[in-house]
């Protein structure tokens, strides 16, 4: 295999954690947000956050995890390998996630938001779940 192999790895590895980051931190961010009056100085502060997150760090860090995934599936072709449709399955549930939290934060954005801090502690755990799930299935391989 290419010595820069290594690399594209090293790449995936770091926009899997910054976007984790934000998948983990923004539900957070929702449960305090749902505490705030709209239109206050707290709320619109939020909403900074929780736009300047998804925008400047999730969103370029999902995109890249993406690219580099496949690029790297390409180099070591797992196709046949169920851990690896297993994966791929857990990467989308992540991806649309992201877009459910992407439709929340435009929510919170118009002073339109419905849900309870209690939905969104509860969606602040999804994420995890997938992460623990994706790390097992790459490090063991269990089938």
């Amino acid at each position: 295999m290419y010595e820069w192999v290594d690399w594209i790895k090293a790449g995936h590895i770091i926009a899997i954690i910054s976007w984790m980051a934000g998948l983990l931190y923004l539900p957070r961010l929702f449960v305090y947000h749902c505490d705030a009056e709209p239109g206050s100085d707290k709320s619109e502060t939020f909403k900074i956050m929780e736009r300047r997150l998804l925008r400047a760090i999730m969103n370029p860090a999902m995109i890249v995890a993406w690219i580099l995934g496949l690029w790297l599936a390409v180099l070591i072709e797992p196709w046949s390998e169920g851990w690896f449709h297993t994966k791929l399955l857990l990467v989308i549930g992540m991806t649309i996630s992201h877009m459910a939290m992407a439709k929340w934060r435009k929510d919170f954005e118009a002073d339109r938001n419905m849900r309870s801090h209690k939905y969104f502690r509860i969606a602040n755990e999804i994420p995890t779940v997938f992460m623990l799930a994706i790390v097992i299935l790459v490090v063991v391989k269990p089938f």
